[in-house]
């Protein structure tokens, strides 16, 4: 092993993931190569750190696995491959800014739903702080509770 090579525990911690997501990655096709000690390991090389990386970026922006994996393929292949890997980020990129802007669509009316609740609750403060004995017998009722 050398000195950058990692143990599966190693590796998980480093990269913040559970060991048992980097035996599914390998399971399914995304560590290709990965080599094993004398007794069976797996060794995580500085390769394979690198890829789990790329791999856990893609995650994060809901590339399918489908995909990651012909990534991960076409790294393997070789340097041939980079006009494909090229046209599959692209692509990838203008899918992730759609989403953000589904997102931030979805947070406008997120936002919409706040205000209307912050003028209702608003609404009711003022209703209670214009009838001081109604109020003062609610904060009885409540502190009661």
């Amino acid at each position: 092993m050398h000195n950058t090579d990692r143990s599966i525990g190693e590796a998980a911690a480093h990269l913040g993931l559970p060991e048992s997501t980097l035996r599914y990655y390998e399971k399914k096709g995304l560590l290709p190569h990965l080599p094993r000690d004398e007794g069976g390991r797996r060794v995580f090389t500085e390769f394979h750190m690198t890829l789990l990386q790329v791999i856990s970026n893609l995650k994060r922006t809901h590339m399918p696995l489908g995909s990651i994996r012909q990534y991960v393929e076409w790294v393997v292949e070789g340097e041939h491959t980079t006009p494909l890997r090229l046209d599959m980020m692209l692509r990838h990129r203008q899918n992730v800014l759609d989403e953000i802007t589904a997102m931030h669509e979805a947070l406008d009316g997120i936002q919409i739903k706040i205000n209307r609740y912050e003028d209702r609750v608003r609404g009711w403060q003022q209703l209670s702080s214009d009838k001081p004995d109604q109020a003062a017998e609610s904060s009885r009722t409540d502190s009661a509770s």
